[in-house]
């Protein structure tokens, strides 16, 4: 076969966007992707339904919430499987999309998995054999399971199956403070499970500034779930009982219970088979403690995906805790081959592996004049209610630097639209440089973060000042106005440029 100008490895959104510009680039392109379904991660098992999930619930809350506002609604209560059917509906025509996208993007697409036979080989496992000039390594990432004793042999689920579920679990242990873990633990408490939710760290979402996330945790303890932040993990164990739940079986038959339905998706409803308990034991405050449950979710992170690929024979090199090393333009050791998306990193973010994998595309065609990603712009937000959203410099990143910056923040609960929304959780903070007052970050933790941080992208992409967002009309009452209480505080103390109201 004709060698490839450009060969992707993985059709999720950074392999897929890369053939997407190589080709419209007029390069012969290829995409290997050997998945059961094709989308990818996002698409398949991330964003998309973990998102439609959080919504529906985040509509029961509120009409459970119903006397607060002044409405009668007697009952409301998931319906699990009326909101799965929906999910699958909404995914399904996503994954379509995607999969005639994929099939018909001006690129051949080869079903299959990869490992590279030399640096411009790759041999796929029905033994084809394609070469190409540039290479693209975009095989995302899987759920880690860390060294913790006893979790190897535990059955567990991971955020696929919770996103698959049909039913309402009784009860759920949840490992793990990050976004996963925060965003699953509270969907679950909210559609009616018990939830117990343990963290290492000593604060939940731990890449965020200890006041946000506090916020999120209180949010977390005040739905009603038992949250444990700064624990170590000491071991984590299995026992069973009959479908009855009457009788508890040892531990070693549960796991041969476990190995029997590992791997079963839990659509298939699970009162149906013997059910598992599981416990964590952990320290916790001086004390030892420990929390079972019915299920247990193992949401403690993900790690790249690089087995199988034998990247050795391409002399391609991996970075402390295995992603994959790229420079600014996400070439690897191997000058001709890159890598795009949860497999290099630094972040799984969507947003970012579709930027590095255009800009990995680009790069490999020869456009001239390319500009590397902007880290200064990177946005982060978590789905929990309040949602939690960053864009750009964190305190904390500043202050390692020795950085100069100042700081203002305004609270949800003094704000008139979050007020009559019955939003009280949060603030709103700006960051700025002290002298200018250009904008350097701005975090906000409260109703429609997500939405309200990209008031910030632009400004900050131009490099803007307190004093040109403050030129701008804002109206009210809107929850978005609340952006202009800490960005005035900041222009009063910044006292060196006029403002236009």
């Amino acid at each position: 076969m004709k060698p490839f100008d450009f060969l992707v490895i993985g059709g999720g959104s950074a392999g897929f966007n890369a053939a997407r510009v190589a080709a419209g680039l007029g390069r012969r392109v290829a995409i290997v992707d050997g998945a059961r379904e094709l989308g990818g991660l996002c698409i398949l098992r991330g964003c998309m339904p973990s998102k439609t999930l959080l919504h529906m619930a985040e509509v029961l809350h509120l009409a459970q919430k119903a006397k607060t506002f002044g409405l009668k609604i007697p009952r409301a209560a998931a319906d699990m499987r009326a909101m799965h059917a929906r999910k699958k509906k909404i995914i399904a025509e996503f994954a379509d999309y995607r999969a005639k996208a994929l099939a018909s993007g001006g690129y051949k697409l080869f079903r299959g998995h990869a490992r590279f036979a030399d640096p411009h080989t790759v041999e796929l496992d029905d033994g084809q054999k394609l070469t190409a000039q540039k290479i693209l390594v975009a095989t995302g990432s899987r759920v880690s399971v860390p060294p913790i004793p006893g979790l190897a042999g535990t059955p567990a689920w991971t955020s696929d199956d919770v996103l698959d579920l049909d039913f309402i679990p009784e009860s759920v242990l949840v490992l793990g403070g990050g976004i996963v873990a925060c965003e699953l633990s509270q969907f679950l408490r909210r559609i009616g499970s018990r939830v117990v939710q343990v963290q290492r760290s000593a604060h939940i979402l731990s890449d965020h500034s200890p006041e946000a996330s506090g916020v999120v945790a209180q949010a977390l303890r005040d739905d009603g779930i038992e949250l444990f932040a700064g624990t170590k993990l000491l071991r984590v164990a299995a026992t069973g009982c009959g479908n009855d739940g009457s009788a508890d079986i040892p531990v070693r038959d549960a796991r041969g219970i476990a190995d029997k339905f590992r791997g079963r998706r839990p659509t298939v409803r699970h009162a149906r088979a013997p059910l598992i308990k599981v416990a964590a034991t952990f320290e916790h405050d001086g004390k030892t403690l420990t929390r079972r449950a019915r299920h247990l979710l193992n949401a403690l992170g993900r790690e790249p995906l690089t087995d199988g690929l034998n990247l050795a024979a391409a002399g391609v090199k991996l970075r402390a805790g295995g992603r994959i090393a790229v420079n600014r333009f996400q070439q690897t050791s191997a000058p001709h081959i890159y890598a795009g998306g949860d497999v290099c990193g630094p972040h799984d973010i969507v947003h970012l592996a579709v930027a590095q994998g255009e800009l990995a595309a680009r790069h490999a065609s020869g456009v001239p004049r390319l500009r590397p990603i902007d880290n200064a712009l990177l946005l982060n937000v978590v789905f929990t209610s309040p949602a939690l959203a960053t864009i750009g410099a964190r305190e904390g990143e500043l202050r390692e630097k020795g950085a100069p910056f100042l700081s203002a923040s305004y609270p949800f609960n003094d704000h008139g639209k979050s007020i009559l929304m019955d939003e009280h959780y949060g603030f709103v903070k700006v960051i700025a440089e002290p002298q200018r007052g250009r904008l350097l970050g701005a975090e906000i933790v409260g109703p429609q973060a997500g939405e309200l941080i990209h008031c910030f992208n632009t400004p900050l992409a131009m490099r803007a000042t307190v004093f040109d967002m403050l030129r701008a009309p804002w109206y009210h009452p809107t929850l978005a106005e609340i952006i202009t209480y800490p960005l005035e505080e900041l222009a009063d103390r910044i006292g060196t440029a006029p403002r236009i109201t």
